[in-house]
């Protein structure tokens, strides 16, 4: 994709579609299986939330362990996936 998009001149319309199709075809996928896919707004806070508590703390991309004034200190992807993973489950609720 990376490479088509350098070489035609189409920049990050190639990639998005690419994308658009792998979220088609995972949706499909899920579908067949009894399951569903949710998908989460892409200016959801995740790296920035406590875990935990819930409190929102920006932070510059290069600190990569999250630290909370209520006490949790984890790894950034870790802290963000839990976080990732509680707004799914909550829109699944909501739905």
């Amino acid at each position: 994709m990376k490479g088509m998009s350098q070489a035609l001149k189409f920049g990050k319309s190639v990639h998005d579609n690419g994308w658009g199709m792998f979220t088609s075809f995972l949706a499909y996928k899920l579908k067949e299986q009894g399951k569903q896919l949710k998908k989460i707004d892409k200016w959801f806070p995740s790296t920035q939330m406590c875990s935990t508590c819930g409190n929102i703390k920006p932070m510059p991309m290069r600190v990569r362990t999250y630290t909370c004034s209520c006490g949790y200190v984890g790894d950034r992807d870790h802290n963000s996936a839990r976080n990732i993973k509680k707004e799914g489950i909550r829109l699944l609720a909501s739905a």
